[in-house]
């Protein structure tokens, strides 16, 4: 039974109040107390939030990403590859040394890109693009290209003991060219011309990658292409049936080759863990020996060095399987870590593109950002079994040369779009550059002026300096008359100093050294009248 309190009205009469409602009032004063109990906590969240939102937040977090995915592919590279190198007759640390100086070579490269100015990166696009085109003609020719009898793809160049892969580069330069060629198409009248010539410039570089039996570069490509599609906002309906197109003429060629084809048959076993008896020994060899090594990692790992699969049970350990390495010997944990990595790239990337001011920009960081991390994805995802094994490598973490430069460079690139955020720039301008750019000797960024804007000051603009302080004025003319007033008056505001008081430290200097000058003549009544009339009314004056 509830229990009724009397209370008194504000007639005087009593007013009951049910137990259940002081409950209800102390449980509001509660609530009330652990709020403001909760306010420190609240306000550390904010102050949390607020650091998340610092304008260099883009650039350090991108530097560093990349920093440790380098590190942690350089100690992945040395631990599978130490077998293999040492059974080809070498040192264990031939194939790591051989890394290190192609990620040196990287990182140099990277420092390059961060220099440039976003004004430099737009016109060496298309001789970017040019030279792609150059190498992949080059690797077409008998006699230049290899690869063939090796992976099943000419799609290398050799100068000695460095292999260069065209299709990497031409990578790269259909991101940057593609990001400063296709905002032009928003302008009224370039889509005419702007999409038909982007258009032509991709299929011809898709169809060469093509000519090389490259599937997984003609992926990579296809992904840098649709990011450029996506992001540039541009009527895809014409160009989705022409990727559509592309597309059927891509799974019709692998079809028709057997080794390709029974890549679905293994990406079907894979992903359903039912490996028949004959595919283990075969087509899904290397694909059931990547999800052993990763059951035998178990949660943390069988620790680093402690591989089993790199003594030539896991084919290429070192390249395309190197994901399942890790998983081995880290665990659960470390492919997880890697993971997040390339996942905080991501974000971190888009909102690059997001903080930019500049299409060009926008479309590039955006652009550059997809191509790395979805690659990286795909390369783990099939790994695992998610999606069927083609031929890209994870990138920063795999052993491999082309591979590596260009992918410093693109996330120099991307680094440099984030150092040209309009927040960043102000806030190196105000609070002085990072350490990273003092220890790099970075430029500070330059702010994006748009073209319009830039277009409108170049037509206003006059460049006059001013006048040179030796110059010698002229005896007659305009500005001799300008001269003469503005020398009057002066005068006249010395004379009424001098009379009347006040003045300036120089004033008083100047006056000083006028006295030691020869007197002038005495001025006349109407030169004293014409003076007193120019002191003004309010003036005080002083009583003799």
């Amino acid at each position: 039974m509830t229990q009724s309190l009397p209370r008194r009205s504000a007639n005087g009469e009593p007013r009951h109040y049910r137990a259940k409602d002081l409950s209800d009032d102390r449980l509001g004063d509660r609530r009330s107390r652990e709020g403001k109990e909760n306010a420190p906590a609240s306000k550390a969240a904010r102050k949390r939030l607020a650091r998340l939102a610092t304008p260099q937040l883009n650039y350090l977090v991108i530097m560093a990403v990349t920093m440790i995915l380098t590190v942690i592919g350089l100690t992945m590279v040395l631990s599978s590859s130490m077998v293999t190198s040492y059974a080809g007759g070498s040192s264990v640390w031939a194939e790591f040394l051989k890394q290190a100086i192609v990620v040196f070579i990287g990182l140099i490269g990277m420092r390059f890109a961060l220099q440039l100015r976003p004004v430099t990166i737009r016109r060496i696009a298309p001789w970017l693009l040019l030279f792609s085109f150059l190498l992949l003609i080059a690797v077409l020719i008998p006699g230049i290209g290899v690869g063939g009898e090796e992976v099943g793809s000419n799609s290398w160049i050799r100068f000695g003991p460095v292999g260069i892969q065209p299709s990497e580069v031409a990578k790269l330069a259909l991101a940057v060219w593609g990001a400063s060629i296709l905002p032009l198409a928003r302008r009224p009248g370039n889509s005419l011309i702007t999409v038909p010539v982007f258009m032509g410039g991709t299929s011809l570089i898709l169809v060469l990658v093509l000519m090389q039996k490259d599937l997984g570069m003609m992926f990579a490509l296809a992904i840098v292409v649709l990011a450029l599609f996506f992001f540039s906002g541009i009527n895809t309906r014409a160009i989705g049936w022409s990727m559509a197109l592309l597309a059927g003429l891509g799974v019709i060629y692998t079809l028709s080759h057997n080794f390709r084809s029974a890549r679905f048959t293994t990406w079907l076993e894979t992903f359903r863990l039912d490996f028949a008896e004959s595919s283990t020994k075969s087509s899904s060899y290397q694909s059931h020996q990547g999800i052993l090594s990763l059951s035998d990692g178990g949660f943390l790992g069988a620790g680093l060095g402690q591989s089993r699969a790199k003594w030539f049970y896991l084919p290429e350990a070192k390249n395309d399987f190197i994901f399942a390495v890790i998983g081995e010997e880290l665990g659960f944990v470390g492919a997880v870590i890697v993971v997040i990595l390339f996942a905080t790239l991501g974000l971190f990337g888009i909102r690059t593109a997001l903080a930019q001011k500049d299409p060009f920009m926008r479309l590039l960081a955006a652009t550059l950002t997809v191509g790395v991390v979805v690659q990286a994805f795909f390369n783990m995802g099939y790994v695992v079994g998610f999606v069927p094994m083609t031929g890209v490598q994870l990138p920063l973490i795999s052993a491999g040369g082309s591979s590596a430069i260009v992918t410093l460079v693109t996330l120099g690139l991307l680094a440099n779009c984030a150092r040209h955020e309009p927040e960043a720039i102000s806030s190196m301008q105000h609070e002085g550059r990072p350490f990273i750019d003092r220890l790099l000797f970075l430029p500070e960024p330059v702010p994006h002026i748009a073209g319009d804007q830039r277009r409108t000051e170049r037509r206003s603009t006059t460049h006059v300096y001013g006048e040179p302080v030796t110059r010698q004025r002229p005896v007659g003319g305009a500005m001799s008359q300008d001269f003469a007033k503005d020398r009057e008056r002066t005068e006249q505001l010395r004379e009424r100093n001098r009379r009347y008081g006040g003045g300036t430290r120089a004033d008083r200097y100047d006056s000083a050294r006028r006295s030691k000058l020869p007197e002038r003549e005495a001025p006349t009544s109407d030169q004293r009248r014409t003076s007193r009339r120019s002191v003004p009314r309010n003036t005080p004056r002083r009583r003799s």
